[in-house]
């Protein structure tokens, strides 16, 4: 358990004011949001940044719940991209058994809630004992029927839409599908978010400006929310000020509103 200063009564004061404001029809239904900011948390700490994955994940915790209290249906969170191997082999491997502890200790809850749990990626690539893991947790909540909390773990957006085309080619090759048949709306259906809407809002803390071959194909209309705020230190108020900054917006789809 990291210590962390308890949310302030002022804070829940402005949640529950900025609560009332926001428009219940409008909420977005799919959220997406790059868990940014872990490593720069714990070292303004003079930590070490294994610290700040381990405060990130109950950030994810808290999170997850105000998402389903909200009403957001769907909740998609990068928590390790295809490029994260790339980094020490110590913090990679803290991050594997952290993933593998967070599965043992929000099971029950995540039941509790009525939230299915899914991980998106090539979980083939992952040490044996957490696809395991992966695949229980997996099957124990699929009959959850509440919001759907998509990990995204050893993911990556041209990864994922590579993966799509060759499982197209091969269908092609067995001449179950014809190229001609090939639609924008096939081709999702054969990514990892098959079934899903496209997120409405993707949300970002830790200040940067990219999306980090996130959900590529997915994020082609999404509505863009960016805060300094790392990731440990996001709140559920924070993530009411991205759907209340959301529903300023207008989506026009690259149309024109002429009302």
């Amino acid at each position: 358990m990291i210590n962390r200063p308890q949310r302030s009564r002022d804070r829940d004061k402005e949640f529950e004011a900025l609560y009332e404001t926001i428009d219940k029809r409008n909420i977005p239904q799919h959220i997406a949001i790059i868990m940014d900011g872990n490593g720069r948390w714990a070292q303004k700490r003079g930590l070490p940044r294994t610290y700040g994955h381990r405060a990130g994940a109950e950030t994810l915790r808290e999170i997850v719940r105000s998402a389903a209290d909200i009403g957001v249906s769907v909740l998609t969170a990068y928590a390790f991209s295809t490029e994260n191997w790339k980094r020490p082999m110590s913090e990679v491997s803290f991050l594997m058994s952290l993933f593998s502890e967070y599965l043992d200790t929000e099971l029950e809850e995540l039941c509790q809630q009525n939230v299915r749990l899914q991980f998106i990626g090539d979980i083939n690539g992952l040490p044996e004992k957490l696809q395991q893991k992966i695949t229980y947790t997996q099957k124990t909540t699929l009959p959850n029927t509440g919001l759907r909390l998509n990990l995204a773990v050893n993911y990556g957006g041209r990864a994922e839409l590579v993966a799509a085309v060759r499982k197209i080619a091969h269908d092609v090759a067995q001449s179950r599908l014809k190229p001609e048949c090939i639609t924008e709306a096939m081709v999702a259906q054969y990514l990892y978010t098959a079934g899903l809407p496209d997120p409405e809002l993707l949300i970002r803390p830790g200040g940067n400006m990219r999306i980090s071959n996130f959900l590529l194909w997915q994020l082609a209309y999404t509505e863009i929310w960016v805060t300094d705020v790392n990731w440990p230190d996001f709140t559920p108020l924070d993530l009411l000020k991205a759907i209340a900054d959301y529903q300023r917006r207008e989506r026009r789809f690259g149309g024109l509103n002429l009302k």
